[in-house]
C-alpha cells in the first residue's frame, strides 16, 4: 500500500511560505529524531536554496530515538554545507532556550537593531513546531495535538528587541517517493489516520522492530516466556503477524467473535512506539537509509487524473 497524504490546506501554505522566505534570514527545521530523513519535506530545500538561506536542522523527540542512531544522523547534516544540526527535546525548556544561539552563530552578521534576525520555523506535521514555538516564548501562542495538521496559518512573533521567528503550518509534500517512508511517518503519527489503515503501518512497524530491536521488544511483551508449539517463543524466528498475535495473547485482546482483535492489538503496539514505551527507537539510520534507497525503486507517479490532495 502506497500511503500518500497532502490536505488541501497545504498548497495555500507552500505558496505562503514561499513568499515569507524572500524576508527571512535562515530556515529552521524541525524533524523527528526517530525518523530525520524520511520527515524531511524536499520541498523546504527547493525553497531555502532558492533564496540561498542557511538551515538549522532539529532533530526533535531525541528522548525517544536511539542515541547511537541520532549522533549517526547529526554527524551526516552537519557534513553538509550551511547546515547546522541539533537534537533535542522540545518538551524540555532548557533545550529550546539553545536555538537563538545556534541560530545567531549561523547568521553572524544578523542579530542586531540594525539587522534583526528573522527565522522561519518549517517542517512537516506532527514532529513538536509548536511545542517548540510555545517553549521559545514561555508561553502557549500555538496550538499543540496529538494529531497532525494542527496549525493551519502562519504566525509571526518577537523573540527580543533583535530576533523574530515566523512559524509555519505543517507541510507535506505531494507524493511521498519511497513505500517505507510513508510507512515510517504513518507510524510516527505524521499522517493522518485517514489516509493509513493501522493494522497495515503496525505490520511495517513490527517487522521493522523484529529487525532492529528484538531485546526491547522482548522486554517489553516479555515474548520468550510465552509458550508456543509445546516450547516457548522465539524471538528470532517471529515475523510481524507473530508479533502482533503475541501481543494480543499477552494482553488478552479478544473481539466478541472469540478471535484475535488485531485493530486493537495494532494500535497498542503503535501507541507503545510513539509514546517511547518500547524504548528508544529509531526506524533509520544513515547507512540503512542508503541501502534502503538503492534496494527500492520511488514510487510510480500518479495518472494525471488521479487527486493529488486529500482532505484534512
Amino acid at each position: 500500500m502506497a500511503i500518500q497524504w497532502y490536505p488541501g490546506h497545504m498548497t495555500q501554505a507552500r505558496k505562503k511560505a514561499e513568499e515569507t522566505m524572500e524576508f527571512t534570514d535562515m530556515v529552521i527545521e524541525v524533524l523527528d529524531a526517530r525518523v530525520p530523513a524520511a520527515s524531511h519535506n524536499p520541498m523546504i530545500d527547493e525553497m531555502r536554496l532558492f533564496r540561498q538561506r542557511p538551515q538549522l536542522k532539529i532533530l526533535n523527540k531525541a528522548d525517544l530515538a536511539d542515541p547511537a542512531a541520532t549522533q549517526a544522523w547529526l554527524n551526516y547534516f552537519n557534513s553538509q554545507p550551511n547546515t547546522k544540526a541539533v537534537a533535542l527535546s522540545c518538551k524540555k525548556p532548557g533545550d529550546a532556550n539553545k536555538i537563538p544561539k545556534h541560530c545567531l552563530a549561523i547568521t553572524p552578521h544578523r542579530g542586531t537593531h540594525l539587522k534583526p534576525l528573522r527565522m522561519l520555523i518549517m517542517g512537516i506535521p506532527n514532529v513538536g513546531k509548536s511545542t517548540l514555538m510555545n517553549a521559545l516564548l514561555n508561553r502557549r501562542v500555538a496550538k499543540v495535538g496529538d494529531e497532525p495538521a494542527v496549525t493551519k496559518s502562519q504566525q509571526r512573533f518577537d523573540l527580543s528587541e533583535t530576533m523574530s521567528i515566523t512559524d509555519t503550518p505543517g507541510m507535506m509534500w505531494p507524493k511521498i517517493q519511497y513505500e517505507s517512508d510513508g510507512y515510517m511517518l504513518a507510524a510516527s503519527h505524521a499522517i493522518g489516520r485517514n489516509a493509513v489503515i493501522d493494522e497495515d503501518v503496525a505490520l511495517f512497524l513490527a517487522d521493522t522492530l523484529l529487525k532492529t530491536y528484538p531485546a526491547l521488544l522482548n522486554a517489553r511483551y516479555k515474548l520468550d516466556s510465552m509458550k508456543h508449539n509445546g516450547g516457548l517463543l522465539d524471538v528470532s524466528k517471529m515475523d510481524g503477524v507473530d508479533l502482533l498475535e503475541a501481543i494480543a495473547r499477552r494482553r488478552s485482546y479478544k473481539r466478541h467473535d472469540g478471535l484475535w482483535d488485531m485493530e486493537k492489538t495494532a494500535m497498542a503496539l503503535l501507541t507503545d512506539y510513539r509514546s517511547g514505551a518500547i524504548g528508544r527507537i529509531s526506524l533509520e539510520t544513515p547507512s540503512s537509509r542508503a541501502l534502503m534507497m538503492q534496494a527500492d525503486s520511488p514510487l510510480a507517479e500518479p495518472a494525471p487524473n488521479e487527486a493529488a490532495q486529500t482532505p484534512d
